[in-house]
């Protein structure tokens, strides 16, 4: 009798540990889980898990298991790829690519905002060494290659193809309010507003970065980054093409109300209005940075700035400029703002006048003596050689000025 007691009360004891197990993991979050990619079904996996660590472990492509299903032209009746995290439940963890790329993701979701491999990256996600090349995406708002809107962390990676969308479109991130760095993108990117080579429209700051290929859309069209306001663009250049067919048209930005700092563009700059070498609407400040690309338009064209209602320093171009009414060689119309300390080169631009600025001889923009004057931090180099105590090098009497950490 005793025995079968004791028996009782050990499985009654059992049972009381099972039942206060449960009630703890019911009150309980679940701890976001690490998990490795290595298909397409595991990427899939992630939205599962946005609070994760997500670590890629090899290459995923048209070949690899799952692309047919969930990435291909034909997956998901026709729209591709569905982008991980939206804006009620967004992509929270860290997705860290470890060097490896994702290639031939395809995406058309024509009336769809956040769209890229992300859709919705937020405060605390990071996004990481990873590559998306020969994509194809189309969305409708906040459309990029990588992400559709960042309110996180973007670093290290690049993309490759091609890209359209509405409003906001990047090569890399359509929407940025996080942050973006040492990062590039190439290929064709297209849209009407808010058109970039690397963001679309960013208020978070963009650094170490660059863009190579073609941008076209209507307004705020940059080769960098479309449009921006109260950020930075620094260390950073495009030498793509930009192309819009109205105003706010740049090099590197089309439109800036924040901060662009030792950057550069090398691409032609063809818009309506408002179009620069380096920035097509100017309200925050330009600062040691350069434009030598060819701009072309018809009202407010400027080798450096088309209009400019901030402040310019230390700045030059040299491109040839084209237009009809307030064409500048450096400035096209200088409205309320300031212009200091800056320059163009009056031959190679074909225009001896600018909004702002002082027009130089090529001969004169290749000597030190007219920009230390001007109280750059500038010194000369011999060929091939980088002083990085200096913003600013030159090889006396044979180069323009060029920025210490130029490739």
């Amino acid at each position: 009798m005793l025995e079968k007691l004791s028996c009782y009360v050990a499985r009654f004891c059992v049972f009381l540990i099972m039942v206060a197990l449960i009630a703890g993991m019911a009150g309980c979050e679940v701890t976001p889980r690490s998990m490795e990619i290595w298909d397409w079904y595991d990427l899939d996996a992630i939205r599962d898990n946005l609070g994760g660590t997500c670590l890629l472990m090899c290459d995923l492509n048209s070949t690899t298991d799952g692309y047919k299903e969930l990435a291909s032209e034909t997956a998901n009746q026709g729209k591709g790829w569905q982008p991980i995290g939206t804006q009620d439940k967004p992509f929270i963890g860290i997705f860290d690519g470890q060097g490896f790329e994702i290639s031939d993701l395809s995406i058309s979701r024509l009336d769809e905002y956040h769209v890229g491999l992300f859709g919705y990256v937020a405060e605390k996600g990071t996004v990481k060494n990873v590559g998306v090349v020969n994509a194809y995406m189309v969305g409708e708002v906040c459309v990029g290659a990588l992400v559709g809107i960042n309110w996180g962390t973007v670093s290290n990676s690049y993309s490759d193809g091609s890209v359209s969308g509405s409003d906001q479109v990047g090569g890399l991130v359509g929407g940025n309010g996080g942050s973006v760095s040492n990062s590039y993108s190439t290929g064709i990117v297209s849209g009407n507003r808010h058109v970039g080579g690397l963001v679309g429209a960013s208020t978070g700051p963009v650094s170490n970065s660059h863009f190579s290929g073609s941008v076209s859309g209507e307004s705020r069209v940059g080769g960098l980054v479309g449009g921006m306001s109260g950020t930075t663009v620094s260390n950073s250049y495009s030498t793509g093409s930009v192309s819009g067919s109205s105003d706010q048209v740049g090099g590197l930005v089309g439109y800036n109300y924040g901060t662009v700092s030792k950057s550069y563009s090398t691409g032609s700059a063809t818009g309506d209005s408002y179009t620069g070498g380096l920035v097509g609407w100017n309200r925050g400040t330009v600062g040691d940075s350069y434009s030598t690309g060819n701009v072309t338009g018809r009202w407010l064209i400027g080798g450096l700035v088309g209009q400019n209602r901030g402040t310019v320093n230390k700045s030059y171009s040299t491109g040839s400029v084209t237009g009809n009414e307030d064409v500048g060689g450096l400035v096209g119309r200088n409205y309320e703002g300031t212009v200091s300390n800056s320059f163009w080169d009056i031959q190679t631009s074909g225009q001896s006048t600018s909004g702002g600025g002082t027009g130089k001889n090529t001969t004169e923009m290749q000597d030190i003596a007219t920009f230390s004057g001007a109280s750059w931090n500038i010194i000369a180099v011999a060929l091939n050689q980088t002083n990085l105590a200096y913003v600013w090098n030159i090889v006396n009497n044979v180069t323009y000025p060029f920025l210490n950490w130029q490739p």
